[in-house]
């Protein structure tokens, strides 16, 4: 009886989680409300006055050619018009990435071409949070930046970027690592892990990895795989990203679909995915003590649809906040107060 009790109990506190962050999601733009039909690949930033800054690509559907990189602001309860913050001539723009340099530089990269294998990265830098943008600049020949997840930046303010390539049979992920502010870089890899049918014609491989520090000099990071791994794969460092460990699936589904990953202040690491193996629904929260078995804690969407392409940090107050594609109509944002992220041994 006591077992049964305990069962029933631990069953309601899920749902009441769930429903308590369904509860507190919120539409950047209401569908149809825009000039752009649609909406994918969201990016956010914590600014230091406590606000929430998000971008992504806008147009008519991705790849089209008036493809553009758009922002809103969240201010107390109320979230900005978007606006244009860059647009390619002909081409589309892809995967916005917002992160902070230890300078409070705040930088975007992103991505514009016809297609992911034709790809020319790009960036411009705010000083002033965002209000106003430097002109774009290229980066250097080869050099992708981050190219989904926000990089990390070590505490000597050497950046530490998940890259990924993908041809049209086989995918793979690199390391681009900066110690100048984004100057020079070096690359690392690839990073792929053990094809699991060598003489297969399927695609095979990973990319678009997340980053997250797990003490020391020791990094992991979290990557998107093709339907044939089927899971997360992850890769180790243990000199700060000089080097990496061959690339290794987890017990964490993965439907080929993007994913987040941070390492909160008591080092535990919170996983934003979707928990499938097709489709892109449901999209869940999970958590680990050691960065490497994870228990799903929080759904976040399961109803039929694409919610997919999250992005992940935790604020300056210890909340968790995320962004993702809805239904590629807009984009969602959530909070989740520290209190509410699961305390584990």
């Amino acid at each position: 009886m006591q077992r049964y009790l305990s069962i029933v109990l631990s069953l309601i506190a899920v749902v009441a989680m769930r429903g308590s962050a369904q509860s507190r999601g919120e539409f950047i733009f209401s569908p149809g409300s825009t000039s752009f039909p649609s909406s994918h690949a969201s990016t956010l930033v914590g600014l230091r006055d406590g606000s929430i800054l998000t971008a992504w690509f806008g147009g008519t559907a991705e790849g089209n050619t008036d493809v553009a990189i758009w922002s809103s602001r969240q201010t107390g309860t109320a979230w900005s018009k978007p606006v244009e913050l860059a647009r390619e001539p002909g081409v589309a723009c892809w995967n916005p990435v917002l992160f902070h340099m230890q300078n409070a530089r705040l930088w975007l990269y992103y991505k514009f071409g016809t297609d992911p294998q034709n790809w020319t990265a790009a960036r411009k830098y705010s000083d002033d949070e965002g209000m106003t943008w430097s002109a774009t600049e290229h980066l250097p020949a080869g050099i992708i930046g981050p190219v989904r997840a926000k990089p990390l930046v070590l505490p000597d303010g050497t950046i530490v970027s998940g890259s990924s390539t993908e041809s049209y049979h086989s995918w793979a992920v690199w390391i681009e690592r900066s110690r100048d502010q984004g100057k020079t870089w070096a690359k690392i890899g690839p990073i792929v892990p053990t094809p699991t049918d060598p003489a297969s014609n399927q695609r095979e491989g990973i990319i678009q990895p997340s980053v997250v520090s797990l003490g020391a000099k020791h990094l992991r990071l979290y990557a998107r795989s093709t339907e044939v791994i089927g899971r997360v794969v992850v890769s180790d460092s243990f000199d700060e990203g000089n080097t990496w460990t061959q690339a290794r699936p987890i017990d964490v589904l993965n439907p080929n679909s993007g994913i987040d990953a941070v390492a909160l202040k008591d080092h535990h690491v919170i996983l934003i995915y979707n928990n499938t193996t097709k489709g892109r629904s449901p999209l869940n929260l999970a958590i680990s003590t050691d960065g490497e078995h994870f228990k799903m804690f929080l759904t976040l969407e399961d109803e039929p649809g694409e919610f997919s392409y999250p992005s992940l940090i935790q604020a300056s107050n210890g909340d968790l906040c995320m962004t993702y594609t809805w239904n590629r109509k807009s984009i969602r944002f959530v909070r989740l107060p520290q209190l509410e992220i699961p305390k584990l041994p």
